[in-house]
Parts: C-alpha cells; sequence; structure tokens
C-alpha cells in the first residue's frame, strides 16, 4: 500500500537514489531497522496477553489492552505524524520515534502493575505513529523511480520480520525470563537498531520542508470522508483487522489450555504461519490482473471465513491450518483494500491512505479487546463467531464497494 500511495502521490523521484549505489544500500539497511523496530515493539506483548491475565488477575478483555492501547494511539497519532514530518524532517521524526520506542520497552522493566504497563503502551504507540507513514514518505523523496520498488519491499520486509520477531521472541525468552525482562531485553535490541538506523540514513536531498497547518490537515481529511466508496474502503480495514487481531489475541488462551495444555513458547509458533500470508499477498497483483478485483475481494473475504470455521475443530493441526488459511486470505484482502484506498481517492491521496490506516489499527483496537469478552463467556466457539460477524460484515461491505463502482463507471 505505502509503495502505490508513494507513486500516486506524485513525488519526484527519478533524480533520486539510484539501485546499487552506496546511499542505497545504506537507506535500505536504515529503513529495514526502522520498520522492524516498529513492529517488534509493538507485537511483542501480543503472545504474553495469558501472562498478563494470569499475574494481574484479569479479565482475557482487559489483557488484551497492553496491545489494543498502543494501537489506538498508533492510529490517531499518524494522522499527524505526516504533516509533523513536514515541518520537522522526515530524518528527524522516524529516529526520535525509534529511540523512544527502544527507550519505553526497556523501562518496561520497571513495569510491576497493570496500570503502569498500560501507560508505558499508550507512550509507546504515540512514539511509533512516527514511523509507517513517514518512512513511507521519505523513501517516496528520495528514491529512484526504478528503485523504489525494491527499496519499499525491503523496508515492509522489515516490518514483517519485526512483527513476527516480536511475537515469537517475546514468548521464547519468557520461557527462562520474567515477561518485563524479556519485553526489556527486546527494547535494548530495539535501541542498538534505532542507532543503526540514524547512522545509516542519509540525509535528505529532495525533502521542501513546510509550516504546519493544522486547518489544512483536518480539511483535507474531511474531504476523504465524502466519498461513499472510501468509507466502505475503511469499513473493510476496521473490520478485517479486527478478526485479524482477535484470532491471534486468543487462539494463545485456547491452545495454553486443556486439552492442548502448550507451553507458552510453543503457542509463540503459530505466529509462523504469519510468513504464509506475507508470501500470499506478494501474488495478490498478479491474480488481480487475471481474475479481477470483483471476484478476488469476495474470495479473499470468503478464505477468511473458511480460516474461521476451520479453527472451530478439535485436532490441532487443523486449528493451526485455519489460522493459516485465515491468515493468507486477510493478507491477501489488506492488500486488495489498500491500493484500492490510492485508485479511488481523487485528491488528497496521502490523507485518504491515512484515513485508511487508522480504520485498520482501530479495527484492532475495539475488536482485539472486544473479543476478549466473547472468550470469557463462550470459549473459541464464542469468538469465532464474532470474526466470522465481522467477516461477514465486510462481505456486504465489499458487494455495497462494488455497486458504488459500477455507479460511478455508469455516471
Amino acid at each position: 500500500m505505502q509503495l502505490g500511495s508513494a507513486i500516486r502521490e506524485g513525488i519526484p523521484v527519478t533524480e533520486g537514489v539510484r539501485t546499487g549505489t552506496a546511499a542505497f544500500r545504506r537507506i535500505n539497511l536504515a529503513l529495514f531497522c526502522a520498520g522492524f523496530v516498529t513492529f517488534v515493539t509493538l507485537y511483542d506483548v501480543q503472545p504474553l496477553l495469558p501472562l498478563f491475565a494470569q499475574e494481574f488477575g484479569v479479565s482475557p478483555a482487559t489483557a488484551s489492552l497492553p496491545l489494543s492501547i498502543a494501537t489506538a494511539s498508533l492510529a490517531i497519532g499518524m494522522l499527524l505524524a505526516g504533516s509533523i514530518s513536514e515541518t520537522l524532517g522526515r530524518r528527524t521524526v522516524i529516529g526520535t520515534a525509534l529511540v523512544l520506542t527502544s527507550l519505553l520497552a526497556m523501562a518496561t522493566w520497571l513495569c510491576h502493575s497493570f496500570t503502569s504497563l498500560l501507560a508505558l503502551r499508550l507512550f509507546q504507540g504515540m512514539a511509533l505513529a512516527g514511523v509507517p507513514s513517514v518512512a513511507m514518505a521519505y523513501l517516496g523523496e528520495e528514491m529512484d523511480s526504478r528503485a523504489i520498488g525494491s527499496a519499499m519491499g525491503l523496508y515492509i520486509s522489515g516490518n514483517a520480520m519485526g512483527g513476527m520477531t516480536g511475537r515469537i521472541g517475546s514468548a521464547l525468552l519468557c520461557d527462562y525470563l520474567p515477561w518485563h525482562a524479556a519485553v526489556a531485553l527486546i527494547g535494548v535490541v530495539s535501541l542498538g537498531l534505532s542507532l543503526v538506523f540514524i547512522r545509516s540514513l542519509p540525509p535528505a536531498t529532495n525533502f521542501q520542508r513546510r509550516p504546519f497547518s493544522i486547518g489544512y490537515l483536518f480539511s483535507s481529511l474531511a474531504g476523504q470522508l465524502r466519498d461513499p466508496g472510501l468509507l466502505c474502503l475503511y469499513s473493510l480495514a476496521f473490520l478485517c483487522m479486527g478478526g485479524f487481531v482477535s484470532i491471534y489475541n486468543y487462539i494463545g488462551f485456547r491452545l495454553l489450555a486443556p486439552p492442548y495444555n502448550l507451553s507458552q513458547s510453543g503457542v509463540s509458533l503459530i505466529f509462523l504461519v504469519y510468513l504464509l500470508g506475507s508470501l500470499s499477498s506478494g501474488v495478490v497483483g498478479s491474480l488481480l490482473n487475471r481474475f479481477g478485483r470483483p471476484l478476488m475481494i469476495r474470495l479473499t473475504l470468503a478464505t477468511m471465513l473458511a480460516g474461521t470455521l476451520i479453527t472451530l475443530a478439535a485436532p490441532l493441526p487443523v486449528i493451526v491450518a485455519g489460522v493459516g488459511v485465515f491468515t493468507c486470505g486477510f493478507f491477501c484482502a489488506h492488500a486488495i483494500a489498500s491500493s484500492w484506498v490510492g485508485r479511488r481517492a481523487k485528491t488528497g491521496k496521502a490523507q485518504a491512505s491515512s484515513l485508511y490506516l487508522f480504520c485498520y489499527y482501530l479495527g484492532s483496537s475495539i475488536s482485539g479487546t472486544i473479543g476478549g469478552m466473547f472468550w470469557q463467556r463462550l470459549g473459541w466457539p464464542g469468538v469465532a463467531a464474532m470474526i466470522a460477524l465481522l467477516t461477514l460484515a465486510a462481505l456486504g461491505v465489499a458487494t455495497l464497494l462494488l455497486r458504488l463502482t459500477v455507479t460511478d463507471r455508469e455516471g
């Protein structure tokens, strides 16, 4: 999504950094580290939710708040981060965000109450808002048009590797360390990578500083809300991400309990199916060209629904397969919807993408917590039912979106 948004913004990148140069390698190293740090510190708490419930004596829904609060503050912060970076500079904003989130992760060592953990995660999400959209803008401004594809691909791979490493690494470390020490250790590693980012990223050469204007920002954002088609795409982001986070938030509670009785590190290995989603999203573009957007958006959402139903089975391998099927469907649906935003928005494409990400992470925060209520009262069938309802609602929204698209063509 970020690559397409950068290109569609018309940012002049034809005379930027070219493939194979020393600057190209430095930028790739720096932005890979930025993506890795962002998602390793955001998602390192996700497999620890059962530990939070046990240690602090809270419900599963409440135990999900350390993740939900971080993604909510990230969502809100991203609406402002891009405009702030146009005043302070991309490099300054990203570097500051990475150092702050690393220090906050290290400060988890001092968290011995649930309240202090929630406060720390709130600030961590706010800090992380300074990376995703700002990193995309930096690449769009500085890279040559023929180099931006591979550069953005490496940045996104850093996102994926960081997310998976955070989820698996924290759980594995908790077999040997208290959870707050495990998260603090991830913060130490993140601080080292943040310093690599600061040392490696070349100063911007195409950046043009602009004074911050809150009025222009909100008027531009409001303009995107007047398009029914974009509202449908924002709804898809909310619904799909809500289901995705819920399935990973509460599958750990199910597999730690009888009859599976898996260890914390054993449960964390289910996050390896995350790789299937990353691979599947890489081929969705060719499938779109062959089968078309209407069929593919319905097919990917139907795949999410099928994966949800498969997880209702009892055998462990079938449960893992169901999570894998759901994950592939989600990543493909997200790739289709996020690229559709840029095609649909006529003006203010960056603001349109920011709103998509806002709804994306808001869905993670709200549904990710509500899913705990379903788990507490109805167990896994309740969580699966909630995810299925979210997916069915997404199918309804997609149908409406396709009708709007046909109407727009006829008009």
